[in-house]
């Protein structure tokens, strides 16, 4: 065997974490994300950023990640984009936030079964994900009160 027909068994063998999870078990995933989200107040910090349904932001983020873990590309069908930090930016996400986002998402993996394996693979995309959303350093901004106006 060469080392060219190694690497081709190895490009024919891997598989994207959708086509491991499958349509239903990415949808699985966000639903579970959120569910968690929604029952541990550890968390709670994080859920008082969405709006008291769920269901909407659980179809965006199945679409996102249906997209992201190499499905079809459903959620730039719906926004038209795949920027992240557009609809974050009204939400001071600072690093308690990401570490929290991470979490929900690490305990959605265990309740929807995910391999170690799988686990592995998205663990450093996640936290890039997670990180990209960041937007605070987590410090509370203080206002300058010799500052009039804000151009």
């Amino acid at each position: 065997m060469t080392v060219e027909t190694t690497t081709e068994q190895a490009t024919e063998d891997f598989q994207t974490p959708y086509e491991i999870l499958g349509d239903q078990g990415v949808r699985n995933l966000a639903t579970a994300f959120y569910d968690v989200m929604d029952t541990l107040p550890e968390l709670a910090k994080i859920r008082e950023m969405h709006a008291r349904d769920l269901s909407s932001v659980k179809r965006m983020l199945a679409a996102y990640l249906t997209q992201w873990m190499g499905g079809p590309p459903v959620y730039l069908a719906v926004k038209g984009t795949v920027c992240l930090t557009d609809p974050h930016a009204p939400y001071n996400i600072g690093p308690e936030e990401r570490d929290l986002w991470l979490k929900c998402m690490d305990l959605a993996l265990d309740r929807v079964g995910a391999s170690e394996s799988l686990k592995t693979m998205l663990c450093e995309p996640f936290k890039r994900v997670a990180e990209t959303v960041r937007n605070s350093d987590g410090k509370p901004k203080l206002r300058d009160p010799n500052i009039i106006a804000v151009g």
